[in-house]
């Protein structure tokens, strides 16, 4: 009795008839519940939609989708049934198919492609000088603006679709992820007025950093110049022209076609640098260790290296492939997802030099066979890199310098021997040589001694694994995560709603409030009044001086 007044007590009247067993679980079960609901972080599924950028951009998008999935938030992916890569995955995220009325298809940006593959090679045969530089420099820039124009398009088509448009504004969408290269992405943000993240390295025409953060032309090396942080006065001069070339192509050039579609749909005051620039957070894949260091900003997170993950065990053939390489162990090859192949005459040159080494080699290889093949190299269409890479017996990785696979051999602790061709793989692969953990040659003029002299050394040679280990080291030794920070801070703007409170007003600035142009114009005012004030007054004084001098003579 004296238990039941005490409950009583303690629970109410309005409890007082109810079984004191019953009571006493459904209070153990709402206790264990709180505590349950106090430890675990309480997060609610946002409704992203994804704006990707095909080929290998989407590749590591694919991966943040997947992860953001698991997270349990509701994925849309903006695509073009012609799309490279971007294929029908409905558990994973939902499809918003952009029917176009032209050929924006794989065959027709394949044979651009393929063409600047061809041009650049005949250009890297001269060797390098700096005529040789800048006729890349204008071969990257012109391709850039073919895939511009393509994609210039392709913006007038999604803001003529008023069907598109109405979808997505009823879908009502927490946040825009994009891959901000051809613009499409912001511009959507800015229509349907969400908060934007970046998944980006480049933007328009450059690297994500000019967009956004100080950029010093003196320790800064502009893309394309193939230049380290350490430049003597000729390269800061040769920096400084790539610069102001890169900026003239991209305000004569670039900005005006987007402009178009900004000024027609998104209102006459607006602009694409404004756009760009309004981004809440810019998800970079950058890591300082493989990056010069660099002015940057609050709102820059840096995820490089976010899709690398420890390796798989290898499919049963693969792996009996792997272990006959015996004590001499493996090197992998792999020109990306892009590239399949390279001509004949090149292809037979790395084939003779693969014959030559003792290691097996597993190519990446989607062509025609060459001839004298040895019996130590498998060519595959498809190879799970990422786990050669992280096999133990892989000694070296042969590779043209992207991106992801950078960060994968870092990741892993292989050096590289690179075999730059196009876009920022130049760049690239200085970034990893200036470091000790590559030897790059130029494969348009390689034979096949030099290809075995780069195998030699980087395989018998401790100098460039130590490197390598040493970068891989840096690269795994952080608080969290590469992936785990992209996650967290798409979480945190779709949870705030954006993050403006990061974003630097200089985007809001002309350029010569920017630089301070006005500043120093009315510095420069004040300076001559004064000067000039100076001036007559020291005139008055000196005729004043003279003319008592006269009088008193």
């Amino acid at each position: 009795m004296l238990k039941k007044q005490t409950f009583k007590t303690l629970v109410g009247s309005s409890f007082v008839n109810m079984d004191s067993r019953r009571w006493q679980v459904s209070l153990w079960t709402a206790y264990v519940l709180s505590i349950i609901t106090l430890l675990c972080p309480r997060t609610q599924g946002a409704k992203i939609l994804v704006v990707p950028v095909d080929g290998s951009h989407w590749i590591n998008m694919k991966i943040i989708i997947g992860e953001l999935k698991l997270k349990g938030h509701d994925i849309s992916v903006l695509y073009t049934a012609t799309s490279w890569y971007i294929k029908e995955k409905p558990d994973l995220y939902q499809l918003i198919v952009v029917k176009l009325s032209y050929d924006f298809g794989e065959i027709k940006l394949n044979s651009k492609l393929e063409i600047y593959v061809k041009k650049s090679l005949e250009y890297l045969q001269s060797g390098w000088n700096l005529s040789r530089n800048f006729m890349m420099k204008r071969l990257f820039v012109n391709t850039l603006y073919d895939f511009h124009q393509s994609y210039h398009i392709f913006n007038f088509e999604i803001f003529e679709n008023q069907t598109l448009l109405n979808q997505l504004k009823n879908s009502n969408f927490d946040l825009v992820l994009t891959d901000p290269v051809f613009a499409t992405g912001p511009m959507l943000s800015h229509y349907l007025k969400v908060p934007l993240v970046y998944n980006i390295r480049w933007h328009l025409n450059g690297e994500a950093h000019f967009l956004s953060a100080p950029s010093p032309s003196s320790f800064i090396p502009v893309p394309g110049s193939q230049f380290t942080d350490k430049m003597n006065f000729f390269q800061r001069t040769l920096n400084l022209m790539h610069n102001l070339y890169h900026l003239a192509v991209t305000e004569m050039f670039i900005y005006p076609m987007y402009n178009e579609v900004c000024h027609r749909y998104l209102g006459p005051d607006t602009d694409i640098q404004t756009i760009l620039q309004r981004a809440d957070v810019w998800l970079i894949r950058v890591d300082f260790i493989f990056e010069f260091p660099r002015p940057t900003m609050p709102n820059i997170v840096y995820i490089g290296g976010f899709q690398c993950k420890p390796a798989k065990p290898l499919a049963a053939e693969l792996e009996i492939f792997v272990q006959s390489s015996g004590e001499h162990g493996l090197i992998v090859m792999s020109l990306g997802s892009v590239i399949n192949s390279l001509p004949m005459q090149i292809t037979m040159e790395i084939a003779e030099a693969f014959a030559q080494v003792p290691q097996k080699v597993i190519w990446k290889y989607d062509g025609v066979a060459p001839p004298h093949l040895g019996n130590n190299t498998l060519l595959a269409k498809w190879i799970p890199q990422n786990d050669l890479l992280g096999h133990p017996k892989t000694r070296a990785f042969v590779a043209h310098g992207g991106t992801n696979g950078i960060y994968e051999a870092i990741y892993h602790g292989v050096p590289v021997i690179g075999m730059p061709l196009i876009f920022d793989q130049f760049d690239n692969l200085v970034r990893l040589e200036s470091r000790g953990a590559a030897k790059v040659i130029n494969v348009a003029t390689m034979h096949s001694s030099d290809l075995v002299q780069a195998l030699n050394e980087v395989i018998n040679h401790t100098f460039y694994r130590d490197n390598m280990k040493k970068l891989s080291a840096l690269h795994r030794d952080q608080p969290e995560s590469p992936m785990e920070r992209a996650i967290f801070w798409i979480e945190y703007v779709a949870r705030h709603k954006g993050a403006g409170h990061l974003r630097s007003e200089s985007y809001r600035l002309p350029w010569y409030a920017y630089h301070c142009v006005d500043v120093m114009i009315l510095l420069l005012f004040i300076l001559l009044l004064v000067t000039v004030f100076v001036g007559v007054t020291l005139k008055k004084l000196c005729r004043a001086v003279l003319k008592k001098k006269q009088k008193s003579e």
